[in-house]
């Protein structure tokens, strides 16, 4: 634990490895400085696309190979999200085990001389990592992923609701399932079964490090079933913990990376502000799928309901030549310093926006897509700040004008934004993991070990 703020880390080097999208890493950014501060000395091992980010905000950087927005810019990839999964999904998935068979191979050589390594649920062969060097693994996980017999695995049921009925019943809605305690464990198959899709690499790395077989699989355990410290790295105002949950699963709060960028809104920016009353930010984050269909729908959109907006271009590709006059496209701004600009904001439901969004105490309206980001979505509609979430499959130009109107003229979706970001801003995610870390780093290695000869990768 720290003292009154000293340094306690002693320069002990903490391994960070992750791989996604943007949102997957700023977090880590974020808790490698603050680790920096309490005088630890963390690498974070990544993808070749966010070497500079990392670099930028002075963190060592390690390549784990890869470039994740050529893969998701790939046209498979666009075919599988917008056409048809069964028949794109298993090249994906081929080029996926790839990459993380390269990851593995990579982030072997990054934690040689760590004294921890934390990292994300999409890069678990550091668990096999920690093993072989005897090492503690810290998993971070942005949704609730441990089992529970409160609720439901997170994709299991959670489809926003119908847009039909949002369009023509602006009354309440149903929260979010809650199913017998029977049926929100056995929903935690479908993670078992995603699950093993990482265990394919997991399983040649061990071997190539000379380690046993896996006596039990999974993100949460070490192989011979002691659990692993895990770091919830969202806020439990939004999403609170299970009371069945092990002590080791703990909720820190966001990790917030400040802007150390000095961004303030160009020239043209500033003057589009100037002409009218603030805007409506949309952008659908680092998904560059469906760009030309999106585009399409944000245009048809944006002028039937006549108001002003932002447009963020992100990955996104939105393309500027279906805009109304009414609407400003700007390439590249920090979304804490942006937001403080726009009057609500709309966006794809991933878990780093849906926070900055609630930290920035705006209204918002979630168009999810995948993986986490339907959970985001529906429980942004649960705490009062805005609309029900449609998934971008469902979205019509026409939803989304409604949407648009509903969150310039709902007062109550601002007051109750606002109320939460002052809860918000009492949190200190990163500190309380830098604790957490701390305390595991003095709790000691891997017991047992479970290997035989320590290998070497090939």
């Amino acid at each position: 634990m720290r003292a009154g703020g000293t340094l306690t880390g002693m320069g002990k080097r903490i391994a960070i490895a992750t791989i996604g999208t943007l949102g997957d890493v700023q977090p880590f950014v974020a808790l490698a400085l603050a680790l920096k501060k309490r005088g630890y000395s963390p690498v974070i091992g990544t993808t070749n696309d966010f070497r500079q980010f990392v670099v930028d905000h002075g963190i060592e950087y390690f390549s784990l190979g890869g470039d994740v927005q050529a893969f998701l810019r790939q046209s498979q990839f666009d075919s599988a999200m917008t056409k048809s999964v069964l028949l794109h999904a298993p090249g994906l998935l081929r080029d996926g085990q790839r990459v993380l068979k390269e990851a593995a191979k990579r982030a072997w050589e990054m934690a040689q001389d760590a004294d921890a390594i934390i990292f994300q649920n999409n890069t678990t062969f550091c668990i096999d990592i920690a093993e072989a060097l005897d090492i503690p693994a810290l998993i971070t996980v942005f949704q609730p992923l441990n089992p529970t017999d409160e609720f439901p695995y997170f994709e299991y049921g959670l489809d926003p609701i119908d847009p039909l009925l949002f369009r023509f019943n602006r009354q309440p809605f149903a929260k979010s399932p809650s199913f017998d305690p029977v049926i929100n464990k056995l929903s935690y198959a479908v993670q078992r079964m995603q699950q093993s899709y990482w265990d394919l690499p997991r399983d040649r790395l061990r071997r190539s490090l000379g380690l046993k077989p896996k006596k039990k699989g999974g993100f949460n355990t070490y192989s011979h079933g002691k659990p692993l410290v895990a770091l919830h790295a969202y806020s439990a105002l939004i999403s609170p913990a299970a009371g069945d949950w092990p002590d080791t699963n703990i909720i820190t709060g966001f990790w917030r990376l400040d802007d150390t960028s000095g961004w303030t809104p160009p020239p043209d920016f500033q003057e589009f502000l100037s002409k009218g009353t603030a805007p409506i930010y949309i952008g659908f984050g680092s998904m560059s799928f469906g760009a030309q269909r999106n585009s399409e729908i944000i245009g048809k959109a944006l002028s039937a309901w006549g108001g002003r907006a932002v447009i963020g271009k992100g990955w996104g590709g939105v393309k500027p030549e279906h805009l109304p006059d009414t609407v400003f496209m700007i390439d590249r701004a920090p979304h804490s310093r942006l937001f403080e600009h726009v009057q609500s904001v709309v966006h794809h439901g991933g878990a780093g926006t849906t926070h900055t969004g609630l930290y920035a105490g705006k209204p918002s309206f979630a168009v999810p897509q995948f993986f986490d980001q339907p959970y985001w979505g529906r429980l942004l509609y649960e705490l009062g700040v805005g609309p029900p979430p449609v998934r971008l499959r469902k979205l019509t130009s026409q939803l989304l004008a409604d949407a648009l109107e509903d969150l310039a003229t709902t007062p109550a979706y601002e007051v109750a934004a606002r109320a939460l970001s002052e809860k918000l801003k009492l949190e200190d995610g990163t500190n309380l993991a830098v604790d957490i870390i701390e305390e595991t780093i003095a709790d000691g290695g891997v017991t047992p070990r479970d290997h035989q000869d320590l290998g070497a990768m090939p």
